[in-house]
């Protein structure tokens, strides 16, 4: 067994007499509380105490871990807390689940003109973007629908409608990371610009996907500065409701760009209402009304259905690029379907509480705000998280969800880390960063062919410099696993 190799001082302490099961017994005992000499070296030299790292590492058979140091403490995850939020929606949701939004009509329908209300009902679709949202619209067309002469009416009653402040998390609601829950989510509800300068002409073209109707952009001004730097910072966006202009300048060093907004001081249904107006006019049609929301009426029709892509594929999106808002509607929508009633953080939180309970994973210590880890207040300690991807291992649905994390050395978020290492393409890893949190957790296949569980959470001011040492744990299991 390679882990014996850690141990060949204390070899004449185990005798031939002893059993296998014995002798696991033993070393487990003894490596509980022990780092790796290569990680705590790392960690001394990012200056992070290992009293503030907490670390869970178990073979997928045994019956307990081989290394868990700090373990039962709760730490502050970060993004990896997305993987207990994904394995629930796979096992509590199904893996065929999927997200329907619907349109309804209200009224009589006669030679492509509807004189009546089109309604437009979503049930927490995490992928509702533009090219599904543009074949959503292509079937209503499709169906006869040409002119809407009343309002189109925007049904979120799936999920409870709570007031969402942007800024709450880090004072920058414009981040794309900072959009909240919505039923009808819509393209993440963010907008790109792109900056194309031209030195002949001296000018900036700005261009916006996708284009909303009505909304205006005035470029901003071209400046001949030889460094591109804080391009963002230096363009002094006023991003509003109805046109976007800049107080700044767009230095020609920069080349083309791009720059992902959240237009936080548009309202959902807004953003919403001129996407759907541009787009419908693209598709040849027109819309009299007004864009509203409320809820179906009782009398409407069922006219277009739209079915998002399935679980497994959504949750690779959330897992191996680390999307927040996704993250954020997969646990309103389990708290939904698990009470029938709307979706909301409490009644999640709730399901995936009895969902861990049923498993025999206590989680006393777990905080859900989110379940995005983009939080300051969720915690989970190392050996709950542990638990959890032991149990999921041996899961039905254990092959969607380990494809759903980054491959080390290849894609996702770890697609630049331990590029040259052994474990390069041997390990599944969810990574999770906030300023004073470094994160790390999935599978890694050893080269005794064993598959392991591996948790390392780091909660220090220094956590940005721990990766060095997390990297070094995930290469240490690869090696004497």
């Amino acid at each position: 067994m390679q882990i014996f190799k850690e141990f060949r001082s204390f070899a004449f302490l185990i005798t031939a007499s002893l059993s296998a099961v014995c002798s696991v017994a033993t070393i487990s005992a003894a490596t509980a509380q022990e780092l790796p000499p290569v990680m705590n070296a790392a960690l001394r030299q990012a200056k992070i105490p290992a009293k503030n790292v907490g670390v869970f590492v178990q073979e997928v058979d045994a019956a307990r871990p081989m290394l868990a140091y700090n373990a039962a403490a709760p730490f502050n995850p970060a993004s990896v807390m997305k993987l207990i939020t994904t394995d629930a929606a796979l096992e509590l949701l199904g893996p065929t689940f999927n997200w329907k939004t619907q349109a309804y009509v209200e009224g009589v329908l006669n030679g492509g003109v509807l004189n009546g209300d089109l309604s437009i009902k979503g049930s927490g679709d995490p992928k509702l973007v533009m090219e599904n949202f543009w074949m959503f619209l292509r079937q209503i067309r499709a169906k006869g629908v040409r002119d809407i002469r009343g309002n189109v009416v925007l049904d979120r009653s799936v999920f409870e409608d709570n007031v969402y402040d942007p800024a709450q998390f880090d004072g920058d609601p414009q981040k794309p990371y900072n959009v909240g829950p919505d039923a009808l989510l819509l393209n993440y509800k963010t907008i790109a610009l792109r900056f194309l300068p031209d030195e002949v002409t001296g000018q900036v073209s700005v261009t916006m996907e996708p284009p909303l109707a009505g909304y205006t952009l005035a470029a901003p001004r071209l400046s001949k500065e030889a460094i591109c730097g804080d391009w963002q910072g230096k363009l002094q966006a006023d991003v509003g409701v109805s046109a976007a202009g800049f107080n700044g300048s767009y230095p020609a060093a920069c080349g083309e760009k791009v720059w992902y907004i959240h237009p936080y001081r548009m309202n959902s249904t807004q953003y919403f209402g001129g996407v759907l107006r541009q787009m419908w006019s693209e598709l040849g049609g027109t819309i009299s009304g007004r864009v509203v929301p409320g809820n179906v009426a009782p009398v409407a029709r069922l006219f277009a259905e739209w079915q998002s892509p399935a679980v497994p594929e959504v949750i690779r999106d959330i897992n191996k690029y680390s999307n927040n808002v996704m993250a954020r509607q997969l646990l309103l929508t389990i708290g939904a379907q698990a009470s029938q009633a709307p979706g909301s953080t409490e009644r999640g939180a709730r399901a995936i509480r009895s969902w861990l309970s049923g498993k025999g994973i206590g989680a006393d210590e777990l905080v859900i705000e989110n379940g995005a880890g983009l939080s300051r207040n969720e915690r989970v300690a190392p050996n709950t998280l542990g638990q959890v991807l032991v149990a999921a291992y041996h899961s039905p649905v254990m092959p969607e969800y380990i494809a759903s994390m980054p491959l080390v050395g290849y894609d996702g978020t770890m697609r630049k880390r331990l590029r040259s290492e052994g474990v390069a393409g041997q390990a599944h890893i969810k990574t999770g960063s906030l300023n004073d949190v470094r994160s790390v957790a999935g599978f890694v296949q050893a080269e005794s062919g064993k598959m392991y569980v591996v948790v390392c959470l780091i909660n220090h001011p220094n956590a940005p410099f721990g990766q060095a040492a997390q990297d070094a744990l995930l290469q240490w299991v690869f090696e004497k696993g």
